[in-house]
């Protein structure tokens, strides 16, 4: 594959898709003014799905404050996948990356990139997600669980874990024109469209890197409820990707449904037996201690007391989310043998 790696003379075309998210846009278009980068070797295409809200007002406002090319193009509402995929079909660059609308970036952030892969020669990548500082401590928390080796954080593949594949997330997320020509655009999954994109990537003998030092800031989910219904649907999404393609799923990424199974069995039975409940005594114990070390941690890392009180109700809360989708997903698709199932949708930012 030739002329896949950014040079001087290429373009880097930023694609975030967008519905009904102006406070977001607006957030994610400041970070962006403080953005260090040659402003003639990239644009910003906000490729919105049929928004409601004043988003295309905003953007034209911006157009103004930012040093480099800022577009706006919409569509009726078909999911972010498509709105990605229109992205893709106006960007003038011949390197193309996602980030989502819920993010901002520090001004280093595509200049490490842009480094990486020249360094790495690779046709694609994935950045991290973290926190800013000023985040209120709900996010914080969630950050930690979400990084966290003992929740799904651990099912992320990121540099240096093994225990399951790294793929590339569209929060932060590129591959080259070329490799886009090669494979086409997303898939129609209304969840996990980035994994099934990714493992397209893999599939192609692309070479792929992690690119560490390439920081989005991640707001996620701003309540409980709303984080419920997120992990929710990524326990829905594992069963839909393997669907697609068996190898999507690995055994660890059952390992959450697995837990919260046996949790519910054992609680339950031991209800009818002594000698269960006192075996369930000791694992919640455990369970107890592992979270209240959890919390203390959180505490230290952030410099945050209330970290002593939302992380231990953040972790099962991912934890069990993620195996209630997965359960209910296998339940529908692979017991039942009925079509895609999509789980939260309507009410899914509510």
């Amino acid at each position: 594959m030739k002329d896949t790696i950014p040079s001087p003379k290429h373009l880097y075309s930023i694609i975030v898709p967008s519905f009904n998210r102006s406070d977001e846009i607006r957030e994610l278009l400041t970070s962006f003014t403080a953005l260090d980068f040659e402003p003639s070797r990239l644009e910003l295409i906000i490729a919105d799905d049929g928004s409601e809200d004043d988003t295309a007002l905003l953007v034209k406002n911006f157009q103004e404050k930012l040093p480099f090319q800022l577009y706006f193009y919409s569509q009726t509402n078909q999911g972010p996948g498509a709105a990605r995929n229109m992205g893709m079909q106006y960007a003038q660059g011949d390197f193309f990356i996602f980030i989502d609308s819920d993010c901002t970036v520090p001004p280093f952030w595509l200049k490490n990139i842009d480094l990486a892969l020249k360094q790495s020669q690779a046709e694609a990548f994935g950045g991290r997600d973290s926190f800013r500082p000023d985040f209120p401590d709900l996010l914080k928390a969630i950050n930690y669980s979400m990084t966290s080796f003992i929740t799904t954080g651990g099912l992320r593949g990121r540099k240096g874990k093994k225990l399951a594949k790294f793929y590339p997330r569209s929060f932060n997320m590129g591959l080259s024109r070329n490799l886009y020509d090669k494979i086409g655009g997303f898939g129609s999954l209304r969840h996990g469209q980035d994994i099934e994109y990714s493992h397209r990537m893999i599939k192609s003998g692309a070479k792929i890197v992690f690119i560490d030092n390439a920081v989005v800031y991640h707001k996620r989910r701003t309540s409980l409820k709303k984080f419920f219904r997120q992990v929710f649907n990524w326990g829905v999404a594992r069963i839909n990707l393997y669907k697609i393609d068996p190898t999507m799923l690995e055994p660890l990424h059952a390992a959450p449904a697995a837990a919260t199974l046996f949790l519910f069995l054992l609680f339950t039975a031991s209800f009818f037996s002594q000698s269960l409940w006192y075996i369930t005594r000791i694992l919640l114990f455990i369970g107890l201690g592992i979270l209240g070390f959890s919390g203390i941690h959180a505490a230290l890392k952030y410099r945050r007391f209330s970290m002593l009180i939302l992380v231990p109700i953040i972790m099962p809360i991912q934890i069990v989310g993620y195996g209630m989708g997965f359960i209910s997903a296998f339940i529908s698709r692979i017991i039942l043998g009925k079509s895609e199932f999509t789980g939260f949708r309507k009410k899914y930012y509510q």
